[in-house]
């Protein structure tokens, strides 16, 4: 288990039944764009930048609003953060991010086009197997670079907290052969074998027809879901969202 932030008992926050924060920081777009991994198995890598993206804009009031490099962290974490395009470790990409910091989506841009995952609609073709993990470009890897400065588990009971204090965080849980077909709703596995683990980012939660849930963004473009995002039940680790929750904090200033 990794250390918690210096502020982990949140003293001051009172926990709201809803909370969205792409509404919380309306000063911060990164939280409510929805990015696409592709025909890659970088959901780890997108999880975790999306987040950071959200935080570095949420810690400097919506001044920095670069967006970080998904393909940076995949193609140049390495070994410490897993498998590439054949699966990583949410942590490993946190602890990378500390570490070596990351480039901008804008330096390094993702090599992946949008495709259609799980679902039969025609703005891009369907997704296909996964694709070999690119090569890093080093002289992609340009200065200056944003850095992580902690990295930290959160319980399933500070989750909340955390958000509200510092921002998106990034989770991971079980996929089911029911849950690429979702599309509206709070999300409960109910039938179909496990498929294996994915990635994303919690940005809120909230409360649907007496079903307390969570609020998260996929990466699996706008087409996905409920325009790319989902709701999964919240309070019993629902196929072990509540588990393996991952965040730091971030230096807002590039070196």
């Amino acid at each position: 288990m990794l250390a918690g932030p210096p502020d982990f008992d949140y003293p001051n926050v009172k926990i709201p039944d809803n909370f969205d924060a792409r509404t919380n920081w309306p000063q911060c777009p990164s939280i409510a764009h929805i990015r696409d991994q592709s025909t890659c198995g970088s959901c780890w890598a997108f999880g975790a930048v999306e987040a950071m993206s959200d935080r570095l804009c949420i810690a400097s009031n919506g001044t920095v609003k670069d967006e970080l490099s998904a393909e940076d962290m995949l193609s140049c974490c390495l070994v410490q953060c897993g498998m590439g395009c054949n699966g990583g470790f949410p942590t490993g990409a946190w602890r990378f991010f500390k570490m070596h910091g990351l480039t901008t989506e804008s330096k390094y841009p993702y090599v992946f086009p949008p495709c259609e995952h799980h679902i039969n609609k025609t703005h891009y073709k369907p997704c296909g197997p996964s694709q070999p993990t690119p090569k890093c470009v080093r002289a992609s890897e340009k200065k200056p670079r944003y850095h992580g400065k902690s990295v930290y588990s959160v319980s399933p009971a500070k989750i909340q907290a955390e958000i509200m204090t510092n921002g998106p965080v990034e989770a991971a849980f079980t996929v089911y052969q029911d849950f690429l077909a979702y599309q509206s709703g709070v999300y409960r596995h109910v039938s179909g074998p496990e498929l294996g683990g994915h990635a994303i980012k919690i940005m809120g939660w909230g409360v649907e027809a007496g079903n307390k849930y969570w609020l998260v963004a996929n990466s699996w473009n706008e087409d996905w879901g409920d325009k790319g995002t989902f709701k999964i039940a919240r309070g019993d680790d629902e196929c072990g969202i509540e588990s393996s929750v991952v965040a730091g904090m971030v230096d807002m200033s590039p070196r």
